[in-house]
């Protein structure tokens, strides 16, 4: 991250932008925090916005329900505001603590990503990997590694007998690397993205460790599953990642993942209905937009229709009988962009500046927007898991009857 201009103004951004392009017409969840209330599941109107807390009081539960659509639009509520004037609010720096603002989507749901689902990113971490984290060496490699392996393997279905005849002649030229045997072996890269409760929401900021040079934004569509295994949403996510860190060493991956900010999620989950569903994931392109103070403007687009691994399959390489998760879990489906264009010198590529605004799109999805700043400017994570539990116990709605 370089320079530290003045910040950008979030709040530019109206409900019509960030809403899915059919507008109020899916079934569409969010989180708000209301003044000394504390945390809500909202359901998200054209009529407003509406706390339907006292029914579902975390979005794991709601989720959770054979069909979480249909309660969420058959279910009463308190109505809070408008989503503009909701939006208005949530960004930190123009927060008026008297009034509500949005949160990120989830709550008990592990935050779960998988890497190296696209080829063309799969090529691009390849690169890290040889470049050492050294940005101003990652050209002449591209050039290198392209002319081994080509730029289209987008054919190649990872753990086939093609793919295994690819490795052996890889090996064999001494270009195999541990992001080809995720790309194109039998085992998906599926890692813990942030610990549960810490991701951000629309029109927050978004953090990099303040030590990292060269990093980027990673735009994705974000699947929402059950503990039994359910694709039942999606929502978009910015798994934002330090190329540096991850380039040096492998090791160095969760401190490149998770730091304060590093996850942002939102704006809100659309659940499968008749209007929205996984084929329509399936098809669904993310669009990406970085614009600076500096001027600087970079655009792209992931198809998930190029990806390699479909999203029921890494759902089932993440769970099944070698892991549980009770409370359901959202899963970053990986992106196929990696942007190359250089932002100051030649040869350099990008990477962030303090302000940059971030936004990634989907017709199917909204928009999830937010600003650049060091991790340890971005507003600290001190509501936990033992501050949600304190707060729903104060309001009444944690079940007593234990489970056995």
């Amino acid at each position: 991250m370089q320079g530290s201009p003045p910040v950008r103004d979030l709040s530019v951004h109206n409900a019509a932008e960030i809403l899915p392009a059919d507008g109020y017409r899916g079934a569409l969840a969010g989180r708000v925090w209301r003044p000394e209330i504390g945390p809500c599941v909202v359901a998200i109107r054209e009529d407003g916005v509406f706390d339907i807390s006292a029914l579902h009081p975390t979005m794991s539960e709601l989720a959770a329900l054979p069909n979480p659509a249909q309660a969420l639009k058959e279910a009463r509520g308190e109505w809070i505001a408008s989503l503009a004037e909701i939006i208005a609010n949530t960004p930190g720096d123009r927060r008026d603590s008297s009034k509500p603002w949005l949160l990120a989507p989830v709550d008990l749901q592990v935050v779960k990503a998988a890497g190296v689902t696209f080829a063309v990113s799969m090529l691009e971490r390849v690169i890290e990997e040889r470049a050492r984290g050294d940005a101003s060496a990652a050209a002449a490699i591209r050039a290198e590694v392209l002319r081994l392996v080509g730029d289209d393997l987008s054919r190649l279905k990872p753990g086939s007998p093609e793919a295994m005849e690819l490795k052996k002649v890889l090996m064999a030229q001494g270009a195999w690397s541990q992001y080809l045997e995720v790309g194109i072996g039998p085992d998906a890269e599926v890692f813990t993205k942030a610990p549960t409760m810490s991701a951000v929401g629309a029109f927050m900021d978004a953090g990099l460790h303040p030590k990292s040079t060269w990093n980027n934004p990673e735009p994705e569509v974000v699947v929402v599953v059950t503990a039994d295994g359910r694709i039942v949403g999606a929502t978009l996510g910015n798994d934002v990642n330090l190329r540096d860190f991850e380039g040096r060493s492998a090791l160095l991956l969760s401190k490149a993942k998770d730091n304060n900010a590093s996850c942002s999620l939102g704006p809100f989950i659309r659940f499968f209905d008749a209007s929205f569903s996984l084929d329509d994931v399936r098809r669904t392109t993310v669009t990406l937009t970085v614009e600076g103070e500096d001027g600087f403007k970079l655009e792209g687009a992931s198809s998930i229709t190029k990806i390699s691994r479909d999203p029921e399959d890494l759902v089932a390489q993440t769970l099944g009988p070698h892991h549980q998760y009770p409370d359901g879990f959202v899963l970053f489906l990986g992106t196929m962009f990696a942007p190359t264009k250089d932002r100051d010198d030649v040869g350099m590529g990008f990477t962030h500046k303090t302000g940059d605004i971030v936004s990634i799109a989907a017709p199917e999805l909204g928009m999830l927007v937010n600003r650049m700043k060091p991790s340890s400017e971005c507003e600290p994570w001190t509501f936990g898991l033992h501050a949600f539990m304190r707060n729903l116990a104060w309001r009444g709605l944690l079940n007593t009857s234990a489970d056995v």
